[in-house]
Order: C-alpha cells, then sequence, then structure tokens
C-alpha cells in the first residue's frame, strides 16, 4: 500500500488553478523530490497532503490519501490526528515557524503532548531526545533556548526535530534549506537521509533547487504551471530528460568542476579576467566590531582587498563569515572600527530581499523615482522617463510605475532593487545575496541582466553570495570568508580548480551535484569530516 496516493488533485485559488490534475504516489521508505519553479504549484500541493487548504477559500478536488486517511473525506479530528502523528511537515522558514516567546523544547514537548498522554517532565524529555537525534549539541541546555537564540540551521534542525517527535510516516520539508549556506544546507541533507534510513519514514521533498534533490531522494516529480511535466528515477531525469521544460531548467542550474575540492589538472575555461582597472574601493586592515568589552564581536577582522573599475569581486564563505558586514562597510552604510577604507567611485547595494527593502505602501515607480529625488532632480516629468527608462533597462515595462511590490513575482522585485541601485548612476554595485531565494532559472534571469548592465555601463560588481556556483558563474576573482578574515583570495579559476585553504575545499566539497553517485560518495565523505570538527569551529552556534 503506498504511503502516498494523489489522483488528479487540482487546486485553485478563485480563477487561478495552482495545481491541475496532479497524480503520483510515494512508497514507504521512499523519497521523492517535487522540483519546479516559483509559482509551479509544489508548495500548494505539499501542503493539500495535510488539508491545509481546508477552510481558506480554496478549492480542492481529487482524491489525497495519506498513511491510509483518505484527506478529503477526513473531519478537523481525524486532520488533527494524521499531521504531527502520522505526517509531519517541515516549512521554508523557521523563524516563522516557531514561537519566538517560548523555549524550543516547550514547543517541541507541546506538539508531543497533543498526541500522547504524558506528563509534562516526560514530553520535555522526549523534547531532549529528539533535538539530541539531530545532532544540536547539548541538547538539555539548548532546548531551553528561544529562536532567536539559534542559527538558521539550527532552527530548521529544531524544526525536523518537532516534526520527528511523534514518528511520523511522512516527512513534508517545503524549501528546508532555500536560505541556508552550503555547508549548512549539506547538513541538513544528510540529517534528513540519515533520519529516513534509521526510522524508515518517507520524504517528501520540495525544491525549486535540483542539486538539492540529486542529492537527497531517488525519484523526482518535475512541476509546470501546476502539472507534472516528468517523473521518474532522479538519475535517469537528471542525465537524460525527456522534456524540453526540464532539460530547460537543468540548463539554468549553476554549475562548478566536480572535483570535490580537490586539486584538478587544468582549471576549466571561463571568462577571461578584465585588465585591472583603476581603483575604486580600497579597504586596508579593516575591522568592525560589534559590541563592547567582553561581548565584543569581530564580525570582520582584518580584510584588506581592492575593487577595480569593470571586475566581478565574489565574495563567498558561510553564514556568519562577515560578507554582509563587508558589503556594507564597502558602500558607507557602517565605518570601520578600525582600519582605513578608501572610495573613489559612487556605490550602490542591492539586498538579498526586495520584499522588505521595498514599501509596500509605495508603487515600484516612486521607489525608483527616490533616488533621483534625493539628488535634486525636481522636474516630475524628467523623473517619470528616467524611470521609465530604468525600468525598460532591467527588464520590465514602463507603463508598470503605478503597480505595488505584491503584484510582482520575486525576481521582477530584485529587478525593481536593481533598478533603483541604478537611478544614482553608480559606477560599483554591491549586490547581497541578491538571488539566494530565487529558483534557479529566474537566478539565471538576474545574473545574466547583471552581466548585460555592467558590460553596458562599465559596472563593477562585488557579489556577495553563500552559493559558491552561482559565484563561480559571475565572478573574475573571489575572495573566501570564514570569522571575518579573508582565508583565500584569486582568479575565480584558482581558486575553484585549485583551492589552497582546507576551508575552501570544505566549502567546494559542500556544493550540490546532479550526479547522485557523486552525491553518496561526497556524503560519505562529510559524514568522516564531521567526526573531526574544525578546531574552534562553531557552525550552527551563536
Amino acid at each position: 500500500m503506498s504511503l502516498v496516493e494523489v489522483t488528479d488533485l487540482s487546486l485553485s485559488f478563485g480563477a487561478v488553478r495552482a495545481v491541475d490534475r496532479l497524480s503520483f504516489s510515494l512508497e514507504p521508505g521512499r523519497a521523492l523530490g517535487v522540483v519546479g519553479e516559483s509559482g509551479s504549484g509544489k508548495s500548494a500541493t505539499a501542503q493539500a497532503l495535510l488539508g491545509l487548504h481546508r477552510g481558506t477559500g480554496a478549492e480542492v478536488t481529487g482524491s489525497i490519501e495519506v498513511a491510509g486517511v483518505d484527506v478529503q473525506a477526513a473531519d478537523d479530528r481525524e486532520l488533527r490526528a494524521l499531521r504531527g502523528a502520522k505526517a509531519a511537515m517541515v516549512f521554508q522558514d523557521p523563524l516563522s515557524s516557531l514561537d519566538p516567546y517560548y523555549a524550543i523544547g516547550d514547543q517541541i514537548a507541546q506538539v508531543y503532548r497533543v498526541h500522547h498522554r504524558v506528563s509534562r517532565r516526560a514530553a520535555r524529555a522526549r523534547a531532549v531526545e529528539v533535538l539530541d537525534r539531530v545532532r544540536i549539541p547539548d541538547a538539555a541546555r539548548r532546548s531551553r533556548a528561544r529562536p532567536h537564540e539559534f542559527s538558521g540551521g539550527m532552527r530548521q534542525r529544531a524544526l525536523i526535530a518537532m516534526a520527528l517527535a511523534c514518528e511520523p510516516q511522512l516527512l513534508i520539508a517545503d524549501e528546508p534549506t532555500t536560505a541556508l549556506d552550503v555547508t549548512v544546507q549539506a547538513q541538513i541533507l544528510d540529517l534528513l537521509h540519515q533520519l529516513r534510513r534509521e526510522t524508515g519514514m518517507g520524504l517528501l521533498l520540495v525544491t525549486h533547487d535540483v542539486g538539492v534533490a540529486a542529492e537527497s531522494v531517488g525519484d523526482v516529480l518535475v512541476m509546470r504551471s501546476g502539472r507534472a511535466v516528468e517523473r521518474g528515477p532522479v538519475g535517469e531525469v537528471l542525465h537524460a530528460p525527456r522534456e524540453p521544460y526540464t532539460r530547460a531548467l537543468l540548463a539554468a542550474v549553476p554549475r562548478i568542476p566536480d572535483t570535490g575540492g580537490a586539486p584538478a589538472e587544468e582549471a576549466p575555461p571561463t571568462a577571461e579576467v578584465p585588465d585591472a582597472g583603476e581603483p575604486l574601493v580600497e579597504a586596508v586592515d579593516v575591522r568592525q566590531v560589534f559590541g563592547r568589552g567582553g561581548r565584543a564581536v569581530a564580525a570582520v577582522d582584518g580584510v584588506s582587498l581592492t575593487v577595480r573599475r569593470g571586475e566581478t569581486l565574489g565574495v563567498v564563505g558561510e553564514s556568519g563569515s562577515g560578507k554582509t558586514t563587508l558589503g556594507r562597510m564597502l558602500v558607507g552604510l557602517l565605518a570601520p572600527t578600525s582600519g582605513t577604507l578608501t572610495r573613489r567611485a559612487r556605490v550602490q547595494m542591492v539586498f538579498q530581499d526586495p520584499v522588505s527593502s521595498l514599501n509596500p505602501r509605495r508603487s515600484i515607480g516612486e521607489a525608483v523615482a527616490d533616488p533621483l529625488r534625493a539628488s535634486g532632480w525636481r522636474d516630475e516629468a524628467a523623473i517619470r522617463g528616467r524611470v521609465g527608462e530604468l525600468l525598460r533597462r532591467v527588464g520590465l515595462d514602463a507603463g508598470q510605475y503605478g503597480r505595488y511590490p505584491h503584484e510582482f513575482s520575486g525576481g521582477q522585485r530584485q529587478r525593481v532593487g536593481i533598478a533603483r541601485a541604478l537611478a544614482s548612476e553608480p559606477e560599483l554595485l554591491v549586490c547581497d545575496e541578491a538571488v539566494s531565494a530565487l529558483d534557479v532559472t529566474t537566478q539565471a534571469q538576474v545574473t545574466s541582466l547583471l552581466a548585460e548592465l555592467q558590460k553596458e555601463l562599465g559596472l563593477a560588481l562585488v557579489f556577495i553570495a553563500h552559493d559558491l556556483a552561482v559565484v563561480r558563474q559571475v565572478s573574475d576573482r573571489v575572495a573566501v570568508m570564514r570569522q571575518g578574515r579573508i582565508v583565500e583570495e584569486g582568479p575565480a579559476d584558482q581558486v575553484y580548480a585549485a583551492p589552497r585553504d582546507a576551508y575552501t575545499k570544505e566549502l567546494l566539497a559542500a556544493v550540490p551535484t546532479l550526479d547522485p553517485e557523486l552525491a553518496a560518495t561526497r556524503r560519505t565523505v562529510r559524514a568522516e569530516l564531521a567526526s573531526r570538527p574544525r578546531e574552534g569551529d562553531l557552525v550552527g552556534l551563536h
């Protein structure tokens, strides 16, 4: 009997058909990856398996059976019994899924008591047990911490622990690694793989990252516009896709050579590094210290670098390595605590989250116009004309001036952010995780746009990202940061093909690969490395 059996599932929100006659099954103990672009219906399908659309006004038709429960026919009591006990879900953003006022352990214990008649003490003991199972250090003590005291990776582990508390037959993971850096992402994927082997549970993994699917599942379902376009063993689908859409999806995935971090005999060809132009920004031994006394933390600790006209400098590293702080210093949003930073050019920043950087109450045209007015533009007709020109330059329609941020997709909002940054005619753009939240095809479109703008306008770029494959694709030079310092810097070819620093090699070994066999080999290597933690390493802890 199948663990999940979906037949002719359709899901509509008013006139919008999010899922269209979708059918698939998942056997006990197996792992299925559901892959597609944003808006393909992946998350809507995952939520439908637990009946989460009930009461929202959505129209759901077709048949859904999960762990022997007819989700469509089940009453509220039966659905509550299904959720958590038989099937559990891990969402994309753990911070919004956890109550900020309660300790992590108390929240897990509460879920356990919903489905088991046990004492508070027994529930707390179960919470510590599952936190330890997902490899949270010193689980008993950390169970008393609140969500803000955990890093992103540890919060995701806590959510997985919560999902495991009642030993479900099915775990649904909806984009569980999207906002995580490559090493923490690899840890979470390895954890899911290990837990599935230990417990025999089934896994439904929703992701826009084809590499994540290759690392984690046996079968893959490719979705587009609410429909299944291809289904099969992950190795077959990735190596010999039948459908043009699947091929296009794979073509958009940024890649690096599968050297596993070992030196290659010959560096693969990339774009030539441009002739060294004049220095636009020079940092010499800059530090940025937050806090005072015994609580002082050096987010950037003695960094020296130069960004020259027309080049792209990629800055990579784990969360907490100091990348974003360095970027804010380069554009003048933070003054160095010590050291010297010289800017000889106009600089602007493109931020990670275009939603939070755009005012929802103001049109996108006004958002782009703000820098023009700040620099002295007064003629409204001229302002509107310039905004229209900027919107067209980033691939949007000038007629969209009066539309609001919520009316645009994530990729379109990022284009608005780029247009706003270009309004003051900068010579250097600092892009801070500008594509990290986008699906692979939209990501490819935005990086291509940046390359076009760089060539057309002679811009220099500092491209900050935790995705090493994307950085390889766009950068001439790469600087690798760890704990506030640059541990390696050089031409992109050199750093990627023949890394010198052990940390760089570890980052490269954690990058997802589209080869499932290589993914299995890397998983074994990572398991061995995990038993020998780096000296002074506190990855995942604050």
